[in-house]
């Protein structure tokens, strides 16, 4: 047996055969990012729609998306944000938050979309732990974000406000902060070179999107989220829901956290190369009209939009045929609710458990339904969960 170790350890060092990884590291490392996949469906998917506001009635196909993107980032950098820098946005569900997301993205900045029910001392928080280059913000918060921006130690360079269609203007008592830009400037002030920019020189591990998260207590906390879990969220969403190129999907909460841009939202959808439909805010009629007109595949939401759904289908039936699922997380679903919704909604329901740092970590999904309704699901294909004793002291 030594003689044979020995053969064998002499054989492998002489092997001209040894694997070396270099250059898939190459290829691997820089390029597999969630902005190449946008960048390939700008070509691949050129004339299909990427992002449709039905409030405006205005639709982005992906070769449009990938230009407005181009002159929102040529924006954003004539006035002063550049990769590395941070890019604060207090924003509803609209498609100026969408643009906005991937301009960053290509700047090789990091997006750090804020909560925009924050009170003004959480968002100056904010300010002050991230040091944003700029802060977007809608005019409908244009009250908090003044006195954030007042009572932050960091002020950021850039300041700007999103009045578009179905953003209220501000009113006398919520003026946007003095020297705050319009968002329709920075657009027009990218469109001067229409030269896609090149895609920023970072790897998989560099920061592309930062979250704030504090849970029920304390002050929001930043989790930093890389180019790499950009991707394997949106194949998780990919292979889950499943989303597919043919899919349209709505957001009925807001796409500022994990749940919203993740699930269903910006993220997997532009990756796969389907269609956005932003929501500024609830209302289960508008919802449901919107999936009947709009031949809507996929909603995300939460337990509390369900019900509220189900009630309005009850009263005034739609017709909901291209449904494919209604995923909902953040509450467990129980036997009762579920048989409603699978009844006067779809059958095909979905309940998500997870955190901001991991995304889902556990789903039910439509056969796991009703009958084990109530619990937190399965573990996720990527995912290990072990289910422990909780003794009263260890």
């Amino acid at each position: 047996m030594p003689q044979l170790h020995k053969l064998q350890v002499a054989v492998a060092a002489a092997s001209p055969y040894r694997y070396d990884p270099s250059a898939f590291r190459a290829v691997f490392e820089p390029h597999f990012t969630l902005l190449a996949g946008v960048h390939r469906n700008s070509t691949r998917y050129a004339t299909r729609p990427a992002l449709h506001d039905p409030v405006s009635d205005r639709t982005w196909t992906y070769a449009e998306l990938w230009a407005d993107t181009n002159r929102l980032a040529r924006g954003l950098r004539a006035a002063g944000v550049d990769s590395g820098d941070v890019v604060a946005f207090a924003l509803l569900n609209c498609p100026e938050f969408a643009l906005l997301w991937i301009a960053t993205l290509r700047l090789g900045a990091s997006a750090t979309p804020i909560n925009f029910r924050l009170a003004s001392g959480e968002i100056a928080h904010i300010l002050d732990d991230s040091c944003p280059a700029a802060l977007i913000y809608d005019a409908s918060i244009a009250g908090a974000a003044h006195e954030a921006v007042a009572r932050a130690g960091h002020r950021p360079a850039l300041l700007a406000v999103v009045t578009g269609e179905g953003s209220p203007r501000a009113t006398a008592e919520h003026q946007p902060v003095a020297a705050a830009r319009d968002f329709g400037e920075l657009l027009s002030a990218g469109a001067a070179d229409e030269q896609d920019l090149p895609l920023p020189d970072a790897d998989i591990y560099a920061e592309t999107t930062r979250l704030y998260t504090s849970g029920t207590t304390g002050l929001p906390k930043g989790v930093s989220l890389n180019n790499l879990v950009e991707v394997l969220s949106a194949h998780d969403v990919a292979m889950h829901f499943p989303l597919s190129p043919e899919d349209r999907t709505l957001n009925m909460t807001p796409w500022f956290h994990r749940g919203g841009l993740y699930s269903g939202g910006p993220n997997p959808v532009f990756y796969v190369g389907a269609c956005a439909v932003p929501l500024r805010s609830f209302d289960a009629g508008t919802v449901l009209d919107w999936v009947e007109r709009h031949r809507l595949t996929f909603l995300i939401g939460a337990p509390t939009n369900l019900a509220l759904l189900s009630a309005e289908q009850q009263a005034h039936p739609r017709e909901l045929a291209s449904l494919k699922g209604i995923v909902t997380m953040g509450a467990p679903l129980d036997r009762e609710a579920c048989l409603r919704y699978q009844t006067l909604l779809t059958p095909n329901i979905f309940n998500g458990y997870g955190t901001t740092e991991a995304f889902w970590n556990t789903f039910l999904r439509p056969g796991d339904l009703p009958d084990h309704a109530g619990s937190a699901g399965r573990a996720c294909t990527d995912d290990d969960v072990a289910v422990v004793r909780v003794h009263e002291h260890r």
